[in-house]
């Protein structure tokens, strides 16, 4: 099951997200897990500031969602005058407005954590795709790294892959893919939330990871899938 911790107020502010925009070799190894998964008219759940939406320019469509309007406002002051963008503030758990944009697949990446309700957040993704539509989710792996920086990112768990099949299974959808990913990430985690007790992200560390060892664990986890991680990555399916 997924393991359910303190429910807690959402605080991944958009200073938080441009701490992270930092990370782009990051990004875009996220880019190369997720968009093989992803059809051609993509909502993305949870788009922030936009640091992964701008691998989807690719796609006919993108609906970017989010539920903080600070963070879709600089979303479009980054990437402004693409048509095939469409900002939409609204929450996780109702998606039912987005059905009318005729999505074929929905990504979700670090976002579902944030949700209280992430059973319904996954169904209403469910419900806005036809029948073979998929779902590309990444989310923060491991109860036991749950930390100080969890807590002031506002998450309110952390997953084991069980727990995401479960998840799965309730939202009736098919697990193409599920598996960890980042596994000296697991041990960074650790070192950070139990022995350092950080409150937040050191951009120092972000630059080091970004640039030193996201580029060969890329490669490595591309062809060895690690035992364990700091994240879980699942592509589901609808029948």
């Amino acid at each position: 099951m997924v393991a359910k911790m303190p429910v807690v107020a959402s605080s991944y502010t958009v200073e938080d997200q441009r701490r992270m925009s930092a990370a782009r070799n990051y990004f875009a190894w996220q880019a190369a897990m997720v968009k093989p998964a992803l059809g051609r008219r993509v909502v993305e759940v949870g788009c922030g500031i936009g640091n992964f939406t701008g691998f989807l320019f690719d796609r006919e469509l993108v609906v970017a969602l989010d539920s903080e309007p600070d963070c879709l406002a600089e979303l479009q002051q980054r990437f402004p005058g693409r048509r095939n963008l469409h900002p939409i503030c609204g929450e996780a758990t109702d998606l039912r407005g987005l059905a009318s944009f005729r999505p074929d697949s929905c990504v979700c990446l670090n976002v579902l954590e944030h949700v209280s309700d992430d059973r319904a957040a996954l169904r209403q993704m469910a419900s806005i795709l036809p029948g073979g539509g998929k779902i590309a989710l990444l989310l923060p792996a491991f109860p036991a790294l749950f930390g100080p920086m969890d807590h002031n990112l506002g998450h309110h768990r952390r997953y084991r892959r069980r727990g995401v099949a479960a998840l799965a299974k309730d939202a009736g959808l098919l697990i193409e893919t599920l598996r960890y990913m980042n596994l000296p990430g697991f041990f960074g985690w650790w070192t950070n939330s139990h022995i350092l007790k950080r409150q937040e992200q050191s951009p120092l560390q972000i630059r080091i990871f970004d640039r030193c060892l996201v580029p060969v664990l890329s490669r490595l986890e591309k062809f060895a899938p690690p035992p364990f991680g700091q994240s879980v990555f699942a592509v589901l399916q609808k029948p």
